[in-house]
Parts: structure tokens; sequence; C-alpha cells
């Protein structure tokens, strides 16, 4: 029987293996979960052995093992691995790897948004996990700190009696988490805060001060970590996140696709729906897609790659960082968990072999003509339906013109802001 003990005591065999053999931990099927369990960090390599900067990666990657085992010999902490996708594919679908290598970082068992996208050296990556290991919480020496802390940030505050509590241990855990995405404070010392603390243990959210928003207390058991982890999510990353020029680059380093919703500046009630169905439908979802609305005039450029205009707003669209997809129908946004399956077929790459041999219409519709051309086989890649077709034959056109090829989804908008990729190099003068 495969219990706690004898997880725990493959998981040390393995690691003395690895350390007695040197580099990274080989992942499969059948001991990653426990590896994910066993260590507060792990840092994976997704890799292919066709690759050729897989191939570059590999030494590099196993001269870093070696490195965090003499640097940090303490069990439990940080653990180095890399995943074969060839030989364990269901690793790789199950964690949304399509291109090679790709590098995630793990807390406590769950992955971060983030993809590392910095530099492929072995002191980078011990930078990179030294910072990963450093404390999630300001701890809060007086009650006069509270009024020190920045106004225009959001925060989970919590005050305790102990901080070898149950209830201390697992806000540490899930301020690891959500590290990247919220403030987490902290005060261990009942008697300085006994005005804040009159009995128990408390946790609440102080929102960023020109909102408007009132602090919000949890109420629910702080030693149940998933409980006050979906609490703390809720509070500090929206579930829809307005993209704009200004954030763009933030939001497109995160790595994950995005789900956009293009909506006029004055839509409100389009933003409400979708912000509903993300809500319904998209939860388990938030791991791997951004769910972000965008006011469309400050976007025409995408919407032309879409072969679309404002006159066609409100409209869904995946940007994958590679293509960009239609959702079919905006009014069929909530029925039948449609957007669900729809960032499902992205993953699963449907929506691009759908893109060249789509389904049969269900109804009838009209294409947008190529410039010069007249419903031959090219238009046929920018499907629309009658209402507003002149508005949108004119986007279309714009996009072709701009030598975009209809044979294939349109290119990938948003990819084009993120940070450059000499970062992302083996060498830096790469």
């Amino acid at each position: 029987m495969w219990n706690k003990q004898s997880r725990s005591i493959f998981v040390l065999v393995l690691v003395y293996l690895t350390s007695v053999n040197g580099g990274a931990i080989q992942l499969t099927s059948s001991n990653i979960d426990s590896i994910l369990s066993s260590y507060e960090v792990v840092f994976i390599n997704f890799y292919a052995n066709w690759c050729r900067f897989s191939q570059m990666l590999d030494p590099i990657y196993n001269e870093l093992a070696d490195k965090v085992a003499r640097e940090f010999p303490q069990h439990g902490l940080i653990a180095i691995g890399k995943v074969d996708c060839d030989a364990e594919n269901a690793i790789a679908v199950k964690y949304h790897v399509n291109k090679y290598p790709t590098l995630k970082l793990y807390r406590h068992g769950v992955m971060t948004k983030r993809e590392y996208r910095g530099a492929r050296q072995a002191d980078a990556f011990m930078d990179f996990l030294r910072k990963q290991i450093e404390t999630s919480i300001t701890r809060l020496a007086s009650p006069s700190d509270l009024y020190t802390l920045d106004s225009k940030k959001r925060y989970v505050v919590g005050h305790f009696d102990d901080e070898n509590s149950e209830n201390y241990k697992t806000f540490i855990k899930v301020a690891s988490l959500l590290r990247d995405e919220c403030n987490f404070v902290a005060s261990t010392n009942k008697d300085d805060f006994k005005n804040e603390r009159p009995s128990n243990d408390v946790i609440y959210y102080r929102p960023v001060q020109a909102l408007n928003e009132k602090e919000t207390y949890y109420t629910g058991l702080i030693n149940q970590q998933e409980s006050l982890l979906t609490w703390s999510r809720e509070k500090c990353v929206p579930l829809v996140r307005e993209i704009t020029f200004a954030n763009a680059e933030e939001l497109t380093d995160e790595g994950l696709p995005f789900l956009i919703l293009f909506h006029k500046a004055d839509d409100h009630d389009s933003v409400v729906a979708f912000e509903r169905e993300v809500a319904k439908q998209l939860m388990s979802e938030r791991s791997s897609v951004n769910c972000l609305h965008a006011d469309g005039a400050q976007f025409l450029h995408p919407l032309q790659h879409l072969g679309k205009s404002l006159n066609d707003l409100p409209l869904l669209a995946i940007d994958s960082f590679k293509h960009m997809f239609l959702f079919p129908d905006i009014n069929e946004m909530s029925k039948d968990g449609k957007l669900l399956q729809f960032v499902k077929d992205l993953h699963s790459e449907k929506l691009h072999r759908d893109f060249h041999n789509p389904p049969p219409p269900t109804q009838p519709t009209t294409t947008v003509p190529s410039v010069g051309e007249s419903g031959d086989s090219k238009s046929k890649h920018i499907p629309k339906t009658s209402s507003d077709a002149s508005a949108s034959a004119n986007a279309a056109n714009q996009f072709l013109k701009h030598g975009a090829d209809p044979s294939v989804p349109p290119e990938s908008v948003f990819v084009r802001l993120s940070p450059n990729r000499q970062r992302y190099s083996f060498r830096d003068e790469l």
C-alpha cells in the first residue's frame, strides 16, 4: 500500500540516488507527485531530446542541480527536476507544455503562473532560486507599522498568537503561493497587538486606498490552506483584469495565453457577464490562462488581425502568443460550458486543427473576400455573419494588405509586447 510513510521513503531514496549520480531528478508519472508534495520549491525543466536548445540546456541544468545540492542540502527545501516530454507526454499535457525547453516553478506542489524567462545560466538560476525561498511575509514590529504600509498596494494582514502555530504556518504557505500577486504582513506578538487581535488569530484584506473598498475579514478556518488560499487569491487577484498598454508587458511576462474580451469603453454589461462566466466555468483554469478585458478602441491592431472592427464588439479571442483565435459566438459564452471548452481546445491544439479543417457550418455564413478576390478558399479563414459585413470587410482587407497569410491563423499581436527575448537567451550576447 502506497501510504505517506512509504512515499516519503521513496522520495528519500530517489534524492539519495540523484545526489550520488549528480544532476537533476528525472521526473516521471510515477514520482512527480511525490517530489512536488515533498519540497517547498521544485524547479522543473520540460525538455525534448530532439530539441537543440534542450540539448544546450541539459548540462547547465545538471550543473544547477549540483549547485543546489551543495548550497541547500536540507531535505524538503528545493528540488531540481526535469521531464522528458516525449516519454512523459501526459505530464506535458497536464501542465500545458508545448514548447521546449520550458522552465516552471512549483511552490508547495502548486505551479506558479510565470514561467522562468531569465538567462539560461547556472548562476542566474541560483540567484532566481535564492529569491524564491526568501520569506514572503513582512513582519510587523509594532502597530504603528500598519500606518506605514504603501496605500497603493493590496495587503493580506494577519495577527497571530504564536509563530509556531498551525495557523501561522498555513499563512506562510499561502503567502508563498501568492507572493507574486499580493503583499502579506503579519504580527506574532499578541501583547503589542492586543487591539488588533482581541481574542483569536485574525486575517483581513486591506485594499488599495484609492479604490474606496472596505477591509474584509477572513471568516473561515485559518489552518485550512485551500480555503485561505482561495479567499486571498480572490481578494488580491481579480478573476478578470483589464489589459492596457501600461501593463501589457507585465501580463505577457506571466507566460499564460490571453483570453480577452474586447469591448467598447462604455460597455460595462459585457464585462460583468464575462466575469460571471469566468467565475462559473474557468476557476480550474486560472493557472493556464489569463482572463482579461480590453477597450477595443485602444487595441485596434489585434482587431484588424482578426479581421474585425469596432462595429463587431464585443467579441472574445484567445492569443496564444503564436496565433489568435476567435470565440465563435459571444452570445453562447454562457451555454453548456463552451467557454471552458474553448480554453481546453487551445491547450489540446484543437483550435489550430479546426482552423485548417473546420467542421461543417451549422448556419449559413458569408465570408470576407481577400483583396482582389471574391469568396475564394483563402478568404474562408475569416468567417463572418451577414450583419455588419461591410465594416468587417474593411478591417479584414486592412489585415490582408499588411501581408498576412490567410492559410494560417492570425499571428499573435501581444507577444510583441513581451520583454526583450535577449533576457531569455543562454548567453547575454545571443
